[in-house]
């Protein structure tokens, strides 16, 4: 599902990345972290695919927000887990979002 984000300005986070072979518990700490950052002040939703890729896209408020967000200590426990055990290699950028539009059906 195509995340509903309100008018820009807001921000996109986009984290890809490729899964080392040890998957480990990295499945169900997936899913909390999404449980944890449908919680967070300033989220406004996310997207997210994989192939042998993996492409997620979260949609915050402000950089505030984001900044908040990385700081939550479940969340360090994910990046750190992810660090030592489940990505053979990561990118997270942060951009402004200045523009968006459509189309639905």
């Amino acid at each position: 599902m195509i995340a509903p984000t309100p008018s820009p300005p807001y921000y996109a986070v986009i984290f890809t990345n490729y899964l080392s072979e040890n998957q480990d518990g990295y499945h169900e700490m997936a899913e909390r972290m999404v449980e944890l950052a449908e919680k967070q002040s300033g989220y406004l939703g996310h997207e997210s695919v994989r192939n042998q890729m993996g492409i997620t896209i979260s949609y915050w408020k402000d950089l505030e927000s984001i900044k908040k967000w990385k700081e939550v200590s479940e969340h360090q426990l994910a990046q750190k887990l992810g660090k030592d055990a489940w990505y053979q290699s990561f990118k997270t950028r942060i951009c402004l979002v200045e523009k968006d539009y459509g189309f639905e059906r």
